[in-house]
């Protein structure tokens, strides 16, 4: 039982330790502001919309060439 109650003792201040080094290291991180933050999201959002558009011309295209293999 004392064994037991030891573990779980090491376990609960190896966990402590953890959250507190994770919030050092979070007040290290450079947060963008809400205009950068914007910027960002715009540059994802255009980012994603143009690989989509790629993937969607090179589907179709693999997929007319397909059908003239088939016929």
């Amino acid at each position: 039982m004392a064994a037991q109650e030891t573990a779980m003792q090491v376990k609960s201040s190896r966990f402590r330790r953890f959250v507190r080094e994770v919030r050092a290291e979070l007040k290290k991180v450079s947060w963008p502001d809400k205009n950068e933050l914007s910027a960002y999201t715009g540059v994802v959002f255009i980012s994603v919309l143009i690989i989509a558009v790629l993937i969607w011309v090179v589907d179709t295209g693999f997929n007319e060439v397909l059908r003239v293999f088939i016929r």
